[in-house]
């Protein structure tokens, strides 16, 4: 076994932690009971920072896209680098935002309450789906492996924007009835 794929072999179980412990997580925030705390920060902001989050990244997906086809690997490395710091950023702040408030419910009915729950439903499996994909796709390309790291990517990128635009669409969906 060469020592390239023992290195692969060494991020599978990390990756794995982190894939099922990140999801766990925010099913269990669900169902917890938020502390009464005095933050002196309005949290009503952070939906829409999400949001904004999301579009950045989705922003720069397609950026790094463009730039990968266009053969310009340096750009294309920092605009994935920097997609990877939004997702993170919005991941760390969406689960404080989650312990710390209760779920909003969306008010809407009828065919608008099918499609919101229609992506809702998709953007979260595709959200869980979507961690380990990034992680090992990001792992190949700092491994300088392109070959492994093309060949997931072609499955990663779509499904990466894919949850980006949705969790816009979801937040706008929502935003008339955050408190």
């Amino acid at each position: 076994m060469s020592s390239s794929s023992l290195k692969e072999k060494s991020f599978i179980v990390p990756v794995a932690i982190v894939s099922v412990a990140v999801p766990l997580v925010v099913v269990y925030l669900f169902y917890l009971t938020p502390p009464q705390v005095e933050l002196g920060f309005n949290l009503s902001i952070l939906p829409a920072f999400h949001a904004s989050l999301n579009f950045a990244t989705a922003l720069l997906l397609l950026i790094g896209r463009y730039f990968i086809m266009n053969k310009n690997i340096k750009a294309h490395k920092y605009s994935m680098i920097g997609a990877f710091a939004l997702s993170t950023i919005f991941l760390l702040s969406y689960v404080t935002y989650h312990t710390l408030t209760e779920p909003t419910k969306y008010g809407g009915e009828g065919l608008i309450k099918v499609i919101y729950l229609t992506v809702l439903i998709s953007h979260i499996i595709l959200a869980a789906l979507i961690l380990p994909l990034i992680l090992l796709t990001m792992i190949r390309a700092l491994q300088i492996r392109y070959d492994k790291h093309k060949k997931l990517a072609k499955l990663t990128w779509p499904l990466w924007l894919y949850v980006a635009i949705t969790g816009v669409v979801v937040y706008l969906m929502l935003a008339p009835y955050y408190a």
